[in-house]
């Protein structure tokens, strides 16, 4: 787990700020014994995580696509190629709705804006756990690199289990384990 003790707060708030803002549909599959803690949510991504993106053409038309997304430190981070329509459109209109949803019964969903990542701090930090999970930097690429992180304003997560603090604990441990094994 890469959060502080502020950051899972926070993301907690987020999510807890959403479900209160969250449609009786949504409420009515989403029930409060299937919502995904801040904890267990981070517990239970994994990194890679095949992410859906959601951006839009200058028609306004909607275009998904996938990307590998990261999460941590309470946000999702991605990378594409500068010249990519994603890209484009990103950087033209900011706002983003991003879906993980690796089986029936589980899922992540966004809203937000991205942040481009300019050189500093934190798209060294992501450059750092790349090479950490891919073995190689995006910098030695002969192709220029869109770095993103996605500010949620509305995030929800849930799962059709509940919310079990031994099965949080393992998840934790074992992302742990594979962790300090690479």
């Amino acid at each position: 787990m890469n959060e502080t003790t502020a950051e899972l707060a926070g993301l907690q708030n987020l999510l807890d700020l959403s479900f209160d803002r969250a449609s009786a549909h949504l409420t009515s599959i989403m029930e409060p014994q299937r919502r995904l803690s801040a904890e267990r949510l981070v517990a239970e991504l994994p990194s890679p995580a095949v992410l859906n993106i959601a951006t839009v053409t200058a028609g306004g038309e909607p275009r998904v696509s996938a990307v590998d997304g990261h999460f941590f430190h309470g946000h999702w981070y991605f990378s594409t190629a500068v010249e990519s329509p994603k890209a484009r459109h990103l950087r033209a209109r900011p706002a983003i709705s991003a879906s993980y949803t690796p089986r029936d019964g589980f899922g992540v969903f966004c809203h937000g804006r991205i942040e481009e990542l300019t050189p500093g701090p934190e798209r060294q930090m992501f450059i750092d756990h790349f090479v950490e999970t891919y073995g190689e930097s995006p910098e030695d690429w002969d192709v220029d690199i869109f770095y993103a992180r996605i500010d949620a304003v509305w995030m929800v997560a849930f799962a059709m289990t509940a919310d079990d603090e031994e099965k949080t604990a393992k998840l934790a441990a074992e992302r742990e384990a594979r962790r300090a094994a690479r």
